[in-house]
């Protein structure tokens, strides 16, 4: 049996970039505002690091002695306190504080390089400026600034980082002249003139290579950036021609519905026998034609109803308690007049729940499955719909079940896109439209429901409808589902 579990989100708005000026172009606040948080959440790592660094240096100083990381003064506990105010503070602006002109995602992320800057160029001077590979940890600000900034604004990090790097250089210059016996002195550096030239080698070299890396990246980030435009643009006519091409279907189906009836208002009108007598083999007729307007009007009602709860957002749209049970017996009566015809044995046995969503919409995600399970059932065969309650973690399952064509396991990825019918189904039933099931999806997408559909071809098809957050009802509005729902379908 092939089990396949749908779970549908709605979509993001996409990226919104300014197009006026390709150099003037940064990710947007949304965007800024996720890294942002990922970054934090970097830097409690790097926290989590300097603790440990800590704990070594207290156990076994001279592990970190032979690393070339000096404990003086206790450096990597002041640094993680610093950075760890910092990470809090950077939480409550984003979570807790309103935005404005001083608390923008941008304001946010400038400060985090300014303060992670100052935190490194510390590290770097306790590592070693010129000893170990601690200083090109610049690198990663500046490339993270050409991402996050326009051009100038990441070719100003450059400068920053320039700038701190060379401070840091010079005080250790000066320490070697004072204090020449120091262990903060490279052994490279024994001479005034030598210590010099090699602080100008490593702030030339690094220099260079700074500002190469915020060119190349800036270079690299810009040209991203303007294919994310174009991009942006080609989702945004694929949005307007998929809106044109629904508002045209809308419009030919409105334009189809009247003349539609009108011609099956006037097949009752020969049927019922006010034109006068009919011959059998004109009836016969009739009644295929008949049929075939009735499939049209139902494929109608179903395009009509599919762009409906397209244009439908869960977000403005009224969210109210839905009785589970209530809601399926209102469904069960609708489709009544296809199960007597069928013969279908249906047994239902749930214990209720209520969910908040579209009341509506919940109706005819319900009714759409429930119908599937009975017309791809066989003739007096069965369908059962049950429920299974988790109280503790408020989430409830509804079942429905059928014993009839089953799905093709090739197939079952596919059932909930639109105007997609397998043979199998066209066979068993050559009025389907393909949309029900779309319709299905959009509704589970709208009400925040998720479905797992199980399938064996020949043995029947299983819909297990997820509802996370369900409420129970009242003690007085309890019933008893074998009482109510049971009793009802059989005596009908």
């Amino acid at each position: 049996m092939a089990i396949v579990q749908f779970d549908w989100k709605k979509e993001q708005d996409s990226i919104a970039l300014p197009v006026n000026n390709i150099n003037a172009t940064k990710l947007s606040d949304d965007i800024l505002i996720s890294n942002i948080r990922w970054f934090i959440i970097f830097r409690w790592g790097i926290i989590v690091a300097l603790i440990l660094i800590h704990i070594v240096a207290l156990i076994t100083p001279d592990t970190l002695i032979q690393f070339r990381i000096i404990e003086e003064n206790n450096w990597p506990l002041a640094i993680t306190l610093v950075l760890s105010i910092a990470n809090l503070i950077y939480i409550y602006a984003l979570d807790h504080c309103k935005p404005n002109k001083f608390n923008t995602p941008s304001i946010n992320l400038w400060s985090q390089i300014i303060i992670d800057l100052i935190c490194l160029s510390v590290v770097v001077h306790y590592l070693g400026s010129t000893a170990t590979p601690a200083p090109f940890f610049y690198i990663l600000h500046i490339a993270l600034a050409c991402i996050f900034f326009s051009t100038l604004e990441s070719l100003l990090v450059a400068v920053i980082v320039s700038i701190m790097y060379t401070i840091v250089l010079l005080v250790e210059f000066s320490l070697s002249i004072q204090i020449p016996q120091s262990i903060l002195i490279d052994p490279a550096i024994a001479l005034d003139n030598k210590g010099k030239n090699h602080m100008l080698f490593w702030m030339i070299a690094l220099d260079v290579l700074f500002f190469t890396v915020w060119y190349l990246v800036s270079r690299l980030s810009l040209v991203v950036r303007a294919h994310e435009r174009k991009l942006e643009e080609a989702y945004k006519r694929i949005n307007q021609a998929q809106h044109e091409k629904d508002q045209y279907a809308v419009l030919m189906t409105h334009q189809l519905k009247s003349p539609l009836d009108a011609i099956r208002s006037k097949i009752n009108l020969i049927k019922g026998g006010y034109c006068g007598d009919v011959p059998q083999e004109l009836k016969e007729v009739l009644l295929k034609i008949d049929r075939r307007a009735t499939s049209m009007a139902s494929l109608i009602l179903d395009l009509l109803r599919l762009q409906r709860l397209k244009e439908t957002c869960s977000c403005t749209a009224e969210t109210k308690p839905v009785d589970i049970e209530k809601t399926i017996q209102k469904c069960i009566d609708k489709l009544t007049p296809v199960i007597n015809t069928k013969g279908i044995d249906l047994n239902v046995s749930i214990d209720n729940f209520i969910y908040r969503g579209i009341l509506d919409q919940m109706e005819i995600l319900l009714e759409n499955i429930i119908s599937n399970a009975i017309t791809y059932s066989h003739e007096k065969g069965s369908v059962e719909i049950t429920s299974n309650l988790d109280q503790q973690d408020q989430k409830a399952t509804l079942t429905i079940t059928d014993h009839g064509i089953g799905i093709e396991n090739n197939d079952l990825p596919n059932i909930f896109n639109e105007y997609f019918y397998s043979p199998r189904a066209a066979l068993h039933n050559k009025a389907t439209s393909g949309i029900g099931l779309s319709i299905v999806k959009i509704a589970a997408e709208n009400n925040n429901v998720h479905i797992t559909v199980a399938s064996e071809p020949g043995e029947g098809t299983s819909f297990t409808i997820i509802f996370p957050e369900i409420e129970l009802p009242g003690a007085e509005e309890k019933i008893e589902p074998g009482e109510t729902l049971g009793n009802t379908l059989q005596q009908q």
